[in-house]
């Protein structure tokens, strides 16, 4: 069994990741609006109605903004940790459900882990989903690269990464120092040089597609960040996410190599 995954956006303005099958998808995280979110899956082809559940990575207003409309609409199950819980309002109680780190909810043939980060929030974990052997990590807001994330990452056909700056953008751009601290701090966010690194070594054989993820408006340029990783991709496929639209759908799979999005391969879902 495959997986379809695409980013409907992904920034600091909002952050939504789909990841589901042929007869389930859940979403992590919705930093956009219910309005937005089934504006872009529908123009994907993607139906609201196979979405069984959204998980949360942490409490920041770009990760969790739309979710109390949506979750209400649609009476999607909310899985999330208790100190983040704590930061989101508007959600009806019967509808959450407390994630633990490493242990796996079962959603249909989705099996989704989850597993601590550094970040500065209360309980920030990433995700991997499986469908069968099938494996794709969501890791952005990442203050490090744990041992963690090495583990999970060196695991997946395909994988959402955060490459949130460049060091020298950063340098010279006008945050405060105080600002620049807290994104390179440890407990912020990786830089393009940390994501390159973990991707160059701890990448599996049969990665197929890696979704750089959450680059900063300010400190980031996406096709620097394109060129940096296509260099070193050796036939995986390269994606920047937008702050401004959804990427196309694409298809992994264990056991076919898949590069073209399935938008251009006129599939249906």
């Amino acid at each position: 069994m495959s997986l379809f995954i695409t980013s409907l956006n992904s920034g600091s303005n909002g952050n939504c990741y789909y990841v589901g099958n042929d007869q389930e998808a859940i979403l992590v995280d919705v930093g956009i609006s219910c309005r937005e979110t089934e504006k872009r899956m529908a123009r994907l082809g993607l139906s609201m109605q196979k979405v069984k559940a959204i998980f949360v990575s942490h409490e920041h207003s770009d990760h969790i903004r739309g979710i109390p409309v949506l979750a209400k609409k649609y009476q999607l199950p909310v899985y999330i940790t208790p100190g983040t819980l704590t930061h989101l309002s508007g959600v009806d109680h019967s509808q959450v459900h407390h994630l633990s780190a490493f242990q796996s909810v079962v959603i249909g043939n989705l099996e989704i882990t989850s597993f601590p980060k550094v970040h500065d929030a209360s309980e920030p974990h990433s995700f991997m989903v499986s469908c069968r052997d099938v494996k794709v990590g969501v890791f952005t807001d990442l203050g490090i690269v744990c041992d963690q994330l090495i583990r999970y990452f060196s695991q997946c056909h395909a994988a959402f990464l955060e490459a949130n700056y460049d060091d020298d953008m950063l340098d010279k751009g006008g945050y405060p120092y105080y600002l620049k601290q807290r994104i390179r701090g440890g407990k912020g966010h990786l830089s393009n040089k940390q994501a390159l690194g973990l991707f160059t070594t701890h990448r599996p054989p049969h990665m197929t597609h890696l979704l750089l993820s959450h680059l900063s408006k300010n400190n980031n340029d996406p096709k620097l960040v394109e060129d940096l990783f296509t260099n070193c991709a050796d036939g995986i496929n390269i994606i920047v996410a937008s702050r401004h639209e959804e990427t196309p759908v694409y298809y992994i799979s264990s056991t076919v190599v898949q590069h073209e999005p399935l938008g251009q391969l006129g599939l249906g879902f």
